[in-house]
């Protein structure tokens, strides 16, 4: 018994740290679908140019023999955030504003163009073949400690990299929401995400509003995809599909268009995930996780934490 608990919270800590990388992508999809209504399915794609960004910061680092971590860590975060954004903005700009009048089938086609560009763009770029990266954090805190039936020590522990994962998430869910609740920016989303038309008759720069959304989530992408460099240390340009994917059910299971939802459905993706590759089997964890998403949108089909959408007429 006592060793099954262990191997409860060695899972859940496994699980939260995924939700996390899950959370974040999650986010993304959830500010653009609450200002304009759209899916933007090319989303997972920036969250794998973020994690090739910060992979090539972390290896033009090393060559130059800048090795001490912090520094490292920091560099690659501001370098990150900084570029990948750009991919968001021009992908607003070129791909999706030209079609916001349009019906929405032809913006969801065009997303998921979009996300096959971005893939073929990278691998033509990189090369297909993954790309390894030694690990950057070493070391952790010793949680619990047990014996396993075959006397081998079995150690529970929280890596130093899972709980930097899981502060800077925290971090940057409470400072986005602060940006949301309490900054112009954030009236300006709120009011397009009411009534668009409106907002623009009242002085509110829609378009600027709708690109700096994209930026804002691209921004998370990129730490989202900075974290998962760290913590999987191989990355490839197909990457951001599954995780696109993933945060997606993660964004409508906690209730699209909810930033606490969507944080929350990530941690719950995670969890299930981990749980089930824990103890059962690592082949049907997808099929675990969408099935959960769709005993949710059966009985709640907003989802956990969203809102019904009220038709105007």
């Amino acid at each position: 018994m006592e060793g099954s608990i262990h191997y409860f919270v060695d899972q859940t800590i496994n699980g939260l740290t995924l939700g996390a990388i899950y959370g974040l992508i999650a986010i993304g999809y959830t500010l653009v679908y609450g200002i304009i209504g759209m899916i933007n399915f090319a989303h997972g794609e920036i969250f794998m140019i973020g994690s090739f960004l910060a992979f090539f910061v972390f290896l033009g680092l090393g060559l130059s023999g800048i090795t001490w971590v912090p520094l490292a860590i920091l560099c690659a975060l501001v370098v990150t955030m900084m570029l990948t954004p750009v991919y968001g903005w021009t992908l607003e700009r070129v791909a999706y504003r030209p079609l916001r009048g349009s019906p929405r089938l032809a913006a969801l086609i065009t997303a998921i163009g979009m996300s096959i560009f971005l893939q073929n763009y990278v691998q033509l770029l990189q090369g297909a073949r993954p790309r390894p990266l030694q690990p950057v954090i070493s070391g952790g805190i010793e949680l619990m400690r047990t014996v396993t039936p075959d006397g081998s020590p079995y150690v529970v522990g929280l890596s130093y990299l899972q709980l930097l994962i899981i502060v800077l998430t925290v971090a940057l869910m409470t400072v986005f929401t602060l940006v949301i609740t309490r900054t112009p920016l954030g009236r300006a989303q709120r009011a397009c995400e009411q009534d668009r038309d409106m907002a623009a008759l009242i002085g509110v720069n829609v378009d600027r509003t709708i690109s700096l959304t994209f930026v804002m989530g691209a921004a998370l992408a990129s730490v989202a995809g900075l974290i998962f460099v760290m913590n999987y240390g191989v990355i490839d340009f197909f990457i951001g599909f599954l995780a696109g994917i993933k945060a997606f059910t993660a964004a409508v299971l906690g209730g699209i268009g909810s930033l606490p939802g969507a944080m929350l459905g990530g941690l719950l993706i995670g969890l299930i995930e981990a749980f089930w590759s824990g103890y059962f089997t690592v082949e049907y964890k997808d099929v675990a996780a969408f099935s959960i998403l769709v005993l949710v949108l059966i009985f709640r089909p907003t989802g956990l934490l969203g809102k019904p959408d009220i038709e105007k007429v």
